[in-house]
């Protein structure tokens, strides 16, 4: 930077960051710890901050919601201010912030699954994993009501998402009671005819994404059985090499060993795990009547190829959950093959002053705390940027003022305050930590940006 444009520079650089889960709030982070001067402007399409972790984690993965707690002294930071219930592309445009911003951060994570590329995936009873997420998290755009008349259900899908799908299945309602789950959601499943939980994998332990811990704590449930097929177990040189690289693989096998010499205690549902089984169909005429898939076998390059051998599975029901896919973000370039923006080491291509961060820099892949390593690589090619100069000049406007002159509510940390307050309030009531609201205008209402809405009942 020269001397002229260190002089020009303003003395408090100002940031947007768009997004305000894991990986928005670790750039926050990040940019507060290389310029202590800055200052943040964090900006959320929902009303309540912490994203992922309020509204993907199962809720009765305490452990991993404790990450909140490490993360509120950021949003607490006299430095922050947490702007929510404002959209990114409606509420407020890309220019408009680069306008008013030193620089914008973009990590608007992903929200949508990868489609199921096989026939009959359009049939009435293929649900959405992520939607079944969004349900039973209490999400505010998720689906308020789910059906649970199948006996027998598909999960397809070995990552963590699937194995959280399948043991929210599983388990009864009562095991969930303390958690945070919404009323609602307790409910339905307290209904719910659930006996058979089959989750599907195209190749074998070895290669499941799932992680140890996940997969350990299916066996602590008091409802179902884990079942798992001797058979499924392969003592092959891929498998021998894949377990001597990581330690973690070598726990999962391990872990998937033990199911499988146990002998079922009779607890009354089931959750099976089907290794080296691809799906090939789902089938039925109007709704689902059952799942095809087909055995398969490691190539050299460690794919899972066909063998030609089909299974038919009666279930009534299958959950996709392969991963999940990011939407493009307004006004950044997208490839759509990967579902990224794409960006050298978070630099937005053709937008000087654009960085992106998170699953949608760079795919949905890897746990929480991957995140914070993202953050700070994006973080860093802020502050060489803002060294070289290569920003062009702001104008001034705050978006605070922008967005009351409009009339537009924005949920502050404040009224955060107020939501978590009242849903811990009427989880106490029920002698568990907090109640979720789900309703957004009742969030809205509680941080005092909208007209009173009722209150939730727990």
């Amino acid at each position: 930077m020269t001397a002229q444009q260190d002089a020009d520079a303003p003395a408090h650089p100002r940031y947007a960051v768009v997004g305000a889960g894991p990986a928005g709030i670790y750039a926050t982070q990040g940019l507060l710890t290389t310029t202590p001067e800055a200052r943040v402007d964090l900006i959320e399409r929902l009303p309540a901050p912490f994203g992922l972790i309020r509204y993907g984690v199962a809720p009765d993965h305490g452990r991993i919601k404790n990450v909140i707690r490490a993360l509120e002294p950021v949003l607490q930071d006299p430095r922050v201010r947490l702007l929510a219930n404002v959209e990114f592309g409606r509420d407020v445009g890309l220019a408009e912030l680069r306008s008013s911003y030193d620089a914008v951060v973009v990590a608007t994570g992903a929200l949508r699954d990868r489609p199921l590329p096989v026939p009959g995936a359009e049939l009435d009873g293929v649900h959405s994993g992520a939607d079944f997420v969004s349900w039973y998290a209490g999400h505010p755009d998720g689906p308020t009501e789910w059906p649970l008349a199948a006996r027998s259900v598909a999960v397809v899908g070995m990552g963590n998402v699937a194995v959280d799908v399948a043991r929210i299945l599983a388990k009864s309602s009562g095991e969930l009671r303390s958690t945070d789950m919404p009323v609602q959601v307790l409910a339905a499943l307290a209904n719910s005819a659930v006996e058979d939980v089959h989750v599907f994998g195209r190749r074998g332990p070895a290669q499941a994404k799932f992680s140890p811990l996940e997969l350990r704590e299916l066996s602590e449930s008091t409802t179902f059985d884990v079942i798992v097929d001797p058979a499924d177990l392969l003592d092959d040189p891929v498998t021998r090499a894949a377990r001597e690289a990581s330690k973690i693989t070598d726990q999962v096998v391990r872990t998937v060993e033990s199911y499988a010499a146990r002998p079922p205690h009779g607890r009354g549902r089931r959750l099976f795990l089907h290794f080296w089984e691809a799906p090939a169909a789902v089938l039925g005429s109007e709704s689902v009547v059952g799942l095809r898939t087909e055995r398969t076998v490691l190539d050299n390059d460690g794919n899972a190829v066909g063998t030609g051998q089909l299974t038919d599975w009666p279930v009534q029901a299958v959950y996709p959950a392969i991963g999940y896919r990011s939407d493009a973000a307004p006004g950044l370039p997208f490839d759509t093959e990967h579902a990224v923006v794409p960006n050298v080491q978070g630099r937005v291509d053709g937008l000087p002053d654009v960085y992106v961060t998170g699953w949608l820099r760079r795919g949905p892949v890897g746990l929480i705390g991957q995140t914070r390593s993202d953050a700070a690589e994006v973080v860093a090619s802020i502050a060489a940027d803002r060294t070289a100069g290569v920003w062009t000049a702001t104008s001034g406007v705050d978006l605070v003022d922008t967005l009351a002159a409009r009339g537009h509510g924005v949920v502050t940390w404040s009224g955060w305050e107020l939501i978590d307050d009242l849903e811990q309030r009427l989880g106490l009531a029920q002698g568990r930590e907090r109640c979720k609201v789900t309703d957004r205008a009742e969030l809205l209402a509680t941080a005092g940006v909208h007209r009173a809405a009722p209150l939730t009942i727990c």
